[in-house]
């Protein structure tokens, strides 16, 4: 126990009243988990005398004051008192809230989602109260929804479950999937559904259970349209014997998920590996016999980014997987055919996070004959890699060289500047490179 919240908790029981942890912070306890999050749920006491408490302990900030929610400066303890919501619309935050200190566990408990969500901890005593079986659920990896009448009301709840579900490795509960199939996904915020893919993306060692749980509730229709086009297209099974091209990407993104820590940007590295092969939607086509999907990666881009701009409002996201989605198969192909250090050069020097793009070929490996093209492959693009990043490193002609050795900025300078990036690329040392920069200017400048 925090001493903020013990020093809350001895002025709160001096009061009359009793002070629980609540929600996923005794979930995740119980399950060994981390969770840096602290809920507690006052009970007993009126919210001025709450308030009041709360000012001896620290500076109280009452962002939620009307719905008894408080929170103290400085401190990571979100503060709430016992309530009743009743819900007056279909949207996420169509309710109306009532607070009331004094209804006790058992109903404070029966307005959470799920049993696992509605464990309390008396922050006195230490003692687990469990009115609605989510211990026995926590043991059973089972999540399971508590009041089919309120749980409807709140269309999040589609979403949090299946979140939960690839986090804890944990089964969604057949009446719950079916409760869900019938909720109505649309009024969502795009803030609110991104919070919960995010969470499942970066914290779920299986993020394909996220996916394959909003199957099951027949919600991918909303939020996930291309996805749902993936289930059933077919691929080439020389190199994708795994089957369609959903459970293609499927596998993609749990093996992504073992290089979260490896890469530049994980959120957007993920929403790379969901999103690669959307393009096979629009190319997919039987040729001679065999299955092509020629240039998905990039007849594809409409479609990826159509589903970002759905779901996200961060442009710097959005541009990292339009930048990469185009070049994702060119890892593989290099470390298949080992081509000239030029080659590889020009591909990194494309792609907005290099190595990033390494680690996905790593998760995207293709199949050829039978064997991973892709196995033993990591350290030859990491050493081309390398080789880049030396080249990169070194002096080089820039526009400020040209400038003062006599060439005066016009229509054609971009176009050298252009050609002077390719020499460096080659490798071409500064002096040699500059020699050849300017040739190309003249011979530029007596062009008809």
């Amino acid at each position: 126990m925090s001493e903020t919240v013990k020093k809350i908790t001895e002025y709160v029981n001096e009061a009359g009243g009793r002070v629980f942890y609540v929600g996923g912070c005794v979930r995740d306890r119980l399950l060994g988990i981390e969770n840096k999050d602290v809920d507690i749920e006052v009970h007993g006491i009126s919210p001025e005398y709450l308030y009041s408490i709360l000012e001896k302990v620290g500076e109280p900030l009452a962002y939620g004051k009307s719905f008894g929610v408080f929170a103290l400066r400085g401190e990571n303890i979100d503060i709430a008192m016992p309530r009743r919501e009743r819900a007056v619309g279909k949207g996420h935050r169509d309710f109306v809230v009532d607070v009331d200190p004094f209804i006790g566990t058992r109903e404070a408990a029966r307005r959470r989602d799920f049993t696992i969500n509605a464990l309390m901890e008396n922050a006195m005593t230490g003692e687990i109260v469990d009115h609605l079986g989510g211990q026995e659920d926590l043991k059973a990896g089972i999540i399971r929804h508590i009041d089919p009448a309120t749980f409807v009301e709140d269309p999040l709840r589609v979403l949090r479950g299946a979140q939960f579900a690839a986090r804890f490795g944990f089964g969604i509960a057949p009446d719950t999937v079916e409760l869900c199939r019938g909720i109505d996904l649309s009024t969502l915020s795009k803030e609110r559904v991104e919070e919960e893919l995010r969470k499942a993306l970066l914290k779920a060692d299986k993020p394909s259970i996220f996916f394959e749980a909003m199957r099951e509730m027949d919600q991918l229709d909303h939020w996930f349209p291309e996805l749902k086009e993936l289930i059933g297209l077919e691929q080439d099974p020389v190199f994708h014997p795994e089957g369609d091209v959903w459970t293609h990407t499927m596998e993609v993104i749990d093996r992504a998920a073992g290089y979260r820590d490896k890469v530049s940007e994980p959120f957007s590295f993920m929403l790379l590996a969901l999103t690669h092969d959307l393009g096979k939607i629009v190319t997919t086509e039987e040729k001679n016999g065999r299955i092509h999907a020629y240039e998905h990666e990039t007849k594809g881009l409409p479609l990826v980014e159509s589903f970002l701009r759905r779901i996200l409002n961060e442009n710097d996201v959005i541009d990292y997987v339009l930048n990469m989605v185009p070049l994702h198969m060119k890892p593989n192909v290099a470390a298949h055919s080992k081509p000239a250090l030029k080659s590889t050069n020009r591909m990194f020097d494309q792609a907005e996070a290099p190595e990033d793009l390494i680690w996905f070929a790593a998760s995207d490996r293709p199949v050829f004959a039978g064997e991973e093209a892709f196995s033993g492959d990591t350290e030859f693009l990491l050493e081309r890699l390398a080789a880049y990043d030396e080249i990169m490193a070194k002096p080089h002609v820039m526009g400020r060289d040209l400038i003062a050795a006599g060439l005066e900025p016009g229509e054609d300078f971009s176009e050298i500047l252009e050609y002077a990036h390719k020499l460096r690329l080659a490798g071409i040392e500064k002096d040699l490179a500059m020699k050849q920069v300017l040739a190309y200017a003249r011979d530029l400048k007596k062009r008809p």
